[in-house]
């Protein structure tokens, strides 16, 4: 059965565009012209993806992206306006796993699709394999693989799948210092793709997730001029 693409952008031309290309690989898609009933389609079509557009009436892209977030880790790609930085840098602190700046080439849409679902499959398997690590702890944090979530002084803190990756990249290497490049090819695996200083974002994210302090982070660290480090006083 081929993957459920939900495309969710009020352009009528570009939505039969990309369900036509994306048929035409054995996608099964499924469109909205707005973002009001997001939910509602997220339950009756479970999609593996959604492809959302930033500027919509009624609703915006990050708004309908904060629905989605309230709900499902689905991976999301965005789409924004070209040179859109704040757009682009919102969506991500939100919980976006990738953007696509308009225009865009069909065929790139295409290829973002493969490696962010590729990545979620890779890490979104319900029933771990042997030897698979459940939980991770460090520095005072417990992070459930199998959920992709973290737990803080007992409390559970849902994760974006990006957020995932990257809290467990450098908590599986505590008091190990790691520059942006390594943490984002660790996270990311093969299939990353970088884009300016997306890291920094995420870790900005994080911190506000799992520190007492976010402006004073004591477990995830920034080592000036060299990258960051997840800090285990045990």
């Amino acid at each position: 059965m081929g993957k459920k693409v939900l495309i969710i952008d009020d352009d009528d031309k570009l939505r039969n565009l990309l369900r036509e290309y994306l048929e035409g690989y054995g996608y099964k898609i499924d469109c909205l012209a707005d973002g009001l009933d997001v939910n509602k389609q997220l339950k009756l079509m479970s999609p593996d993806i959604v492809i959302l557009d930033v500027m919509m009436p009624h609703k915006n892209g990050l708004e309908v992206l904060a629905d989605i977030r309230a709900i499902s880790q689905v991976p999301v790609i965005m789409l924004t306006a070209k040179g859109e930085e704040a757009d682009r840098i919102v969506g991500l602190e939100m919980g976006a796993d990738d953007y696509l700046p308009k225009p865009f080439n069909p065929r790139e849409l295409l290829a973002r699709i493969k490696a962010v679902m590729r990545r979620s499959s890779a890490n979104g398997k319900r029933h771990p394999t042997r030897g698979q690590r459940l939980e991770i702890e460090a520095g005072g944090l417990v992070l459930h693989t199998a959920k992709q979530s973290v737990a803080v002084a007992g409390n559970e803190i849902a994760l974006s799948y990006t957020e995932y990756k990257v809290l467990k990249a450098l908590m599986e290497r505590p008091n190990t210092i790691l520059s942006r490049d390594q943490l984002m090819s660790l996270a990311q695996g093969k299939d990353f793709m970088a884009f300016d200083r997306s890291i920094d974002v995420h870790i900005s994210k994080l911190r506000t997730k799992v520190e007492t302090d976010p402006g004073s982070p004591q477990r995830i660290k920034t080592i000036w001029g060299t990258g960051y480090m997840f800090v285990d006083t045990k």
